[in-house]
């Protein structure tokens, strides 16, 4: 059964999924996905006995885990739910004898927690290469560690379903606690038993590498469990870890966001005081310039502004440039005359009319 308990927001891209099997005819297993905090819990005792328990340590936990890696605090969790278990067992609730597996995992950015007891697994899959990172509370793992097995005996062995540890059973019960840091594109997996006795780590390994999903990646373990026969309850919770590094990029890409958007704002207000400013001049400012050797008179501004023009012809008028003084021939000539307005322009014109019919005949034309 799933869990999910309100938590502050933490984006954690993440998948899980749980299924009876192929054998069962129910689940006894419980989970809780909340982030910072992911739980897995395997029931034992059979039906109306294991489920209980299961969701028992779920809702304890849930409730009282704390939102932060304190290895303290999440032991006291999961002592808090293996007493809670044993209470409902002696008031009647479930059987006698019930209990469960729990791995419990907090996520807190660059930094990971988890408390376990049973055999429930947790895994780490780091730099593509994965690693076991609990230690099973079991008959044959502790045969495994004496050297009276192997791993690969371990799996065939008549007693391999039975755990030397479990919630539900003993007030004294603690669980292992671990902490380690991960990295961004670490990838943490929690399951139940289910999982780890039908595929073998390099199996899994395989599909935590290729599912590039959380959720996909999930599913596809229990799949993949089931096609094998599924003998047992299938429990997997797959997390991505993002941790400080991705947390800084989303919130520079964030930032960056919000600089281009004022960017732009800035940008289009300066182009909307350019086209202002360039529409005043074209339709106020004038200038004079030499055009077929007379003088021409434009409205606008000579040149062109972002590729566009900023004038028009007015009229080419009947006075020549060679006729006029020589400094004012050559500013004609090299650029323009500019003034304030088209009637500027036609006021200085008249002078210069004025000026040429002025002259005596001696004085000429300057050539």
């Amino acid at each position: 059964m799933a869990k999910v308990k309100g938590r502050k927001k933490v984006q954690t891209p993440f998948g899980s999924r749980t299924d009876v099997g192929c054998v069962r005819d129910h689940n006894e297993d419980s989970l809780v996905v909340a982030p910072p905090l992911y739980v897995v819990c395997d029931g034992m005792g059979g039906h109306a006995a294991g489920e209980v328990a299961s969701e028992i340590a779920v809702d304890v936990i849930a409730r009282s885990a704390p939102e932060h890696a304190d290895a303290s605090a999440r032991g006291q969790a999961v002592e808090e739910a293996n007493l809670a278990i044993i209470k409902a067992a002696r008031e009647g609730m479930g059987r006698a004898g019930m209990g469960c597996t729990c791995t419990a995992a907090i996520l807190e950015k660059e930094r990971l927690g988890i408390a376990q007891v049973g055999d429930s697994r947790a895994y780490l899959l780091h730099h593509g290469k994965l690693q076991q990172l609990t230690r099973d509370h079991s008959l044959v793992a502790d045969l495994i560690e004496a050297g009276q097995i192997t791993e690969a005996e371990a799996r065939v062995h008549p007693q391999r379903s039975v755990i030397t540890r479990a919630l539900g059973s003993d007030p004294r019960t603690q669980p292992d606690l671990f902490e380690i840091n991960v990295e961004a594109g670490d990838r943490l997996l929690l399951c139940s038993d289910g999982l780890s006795t039908m595929l073998e780590d390099p199996e899994i390994e395989k599909i935590l590498v290729s599912a590039s999903d959380p959720q996909r990646c999930a599913a596809q373990l229990v799949n993949e469990a089931n096609g094998l026969g599924g003998y047992d309850n299938v429990t997997v919770i797959v997390v991505d870890v993002t941790g400080l590094a991705e947390q800084r990029r989303r919130k520079m890409t964030r930032r960056s966001r919000v600089t281009a958007a004022m960017l732009i704002l800035l940008l289009v207000g300066i182009l909307a005081g350019c086209g202002y400013g360039f529409n005043y001049l074209a339709s106020n400012a004038a200038y004079l310039v030499e055009q077929e050797g007379k003088v021409a008179i434009y409205q606008g501004v000579p040149g062109e502004l972002f590729g566009f023009t900023a004038h028009k012809l007015v009229r080419v008028t009947d006075v020549a440039v060679d006729d006029l003084q020589p400094g004012v021939a050559n500013r004609l000539r090299e650029e323009a005359i500019k003034v304030a307005s088209v009637d500027d322009a036609e006021h200085l014109v008249a002078e210069y009319e004025a000026d040429i019919a002025g002259r005596t005949p001696d004085d000429g034309a300057v050539r």
